[in-house]
């Protein structure tokens, strides 16, 4: 009996389809153009439409009141902004000039008695943050002078210096020197003590402590007090020039009001409340550029 031979059939290849795969560590694909344009848009929106309401809002109820009273109204106000910011720098006299003079007079004031208050506040904070005796003695005399009106501090300006351009100066002194002083102290006390313990270890000179550790960790504290100091300055230097005269924001807006002349007054408190938001944003923009 014959057997047939085996014959092996060779094995035919078999056709494996890889998908490609994104290589370790290659950024992913760029999202759609439309995407990135539709978050953008509605980025912009979420940011823009939620202040132009409130200030359609405001400016809606303002109409409404002035319209059931003798209040300027919102078109009758910009028309005499118009007039007033045209020429926002005439002289008519010593005691008749435009709106420009005035402002910045009045910067000028509250930077001289901010910056006193700064070079006076920011040490004193950090003195009575840092040292417990100086807290304890100073602690009822801030506590006693703190809460008193900016204007009770007028008076004695005026009786001091005799005149009153530096009784201005004075009253924003002594108001805003208490936010720096008790936000810097606070800083100071809220210092870890293993920074300071780390300081004694290495036998840290006073101005490398002061340098290296208190400053970085204070910053913020301090920054804050800043901030704050600059709007109470802002708020009392209108208070103090209506009662002080001469040329100012606040003696402009009481020259208006002995002219009766009530869209002036509407003007002068818009402007003030600009510079005040103004001087704020720049505190804060000086802030971030701190890294603490």
């Amino acid at each position: 009996m014959s057997v047939a031979p085996m014959v092996r059939s060779k094995p035919r290849a078999m056709a494996v389809v890889v998908a490609p795969t994104a290589a370790a560590g290659a950024p992913p694909p760029p999202a759609p153009v439309n995407a990135l344009l539709r978050a953008g848009v509605l980025k912009f929106l979420q940011w823009f439409v939620p202040p132009v309401l409130g200030m359609a809002l405001f400016v809606f109820l303002w109409a409404a009141v002035a319209s059931h009273s003798d209040l300027p109204g919102p078109l009758k106000t910009w028309d005499s902004a118009m007039q007033v910011f045209s020429h926002p720098f005439y002289r008519n006299g010593p005691n008749d000039q435009g709106i420009g003079w005035n402002v910045l007079r009045s910067l000028a004031r509250v930077a001289m008695g901010f910056s006193a208050a700064a070079l006076v506040g920011i040490p004193l904070g950090f003195l009575i943050g840092y040292f417990g005796f100086i807290n304890r003695m100073m602690s009822p005399i801030i506590s006693i002078l703190r809460p008193v009106s900016p204007l009770a501090w007028l008076p004695i300006g005026l009786y001091v210096f005799k005149e009153a351009q530096p009784a201005a100066i004075w009253v924003i002194f002594i108001s805003s020197l208490w936010p720096m002083v008790l936000n810097t102290a606070a800083g100071v006390s809220q210092v870890p003590a293993d920074y300071l313990n780390v300081a004694r270890v290495l036998n840290l000179s006073p101005w490398k402590l002061f340098s290296r550790i208190l400053l970085p960790a204070v910053m913020p504290y301090m920054l804050t007090g800043v901030r704050l100091s600059v709007g109470v300055a802002w708020l009392v230097i209108v208070a103090a020039e209506m009662l002080t005269g001469g040329v100012g924001i606040g003696f402009w807006v009481w020259d208006e009001w002995n002219n009766l002349n009530v869209e002036h007054i509407i003007i002068a408190v818009f402007v003030v409340g600009v510079i005040g938001l103004l001087l704020e944003q720049a505190i804060l923009l000086v802030a971030r550029r701190f890294r603490y």
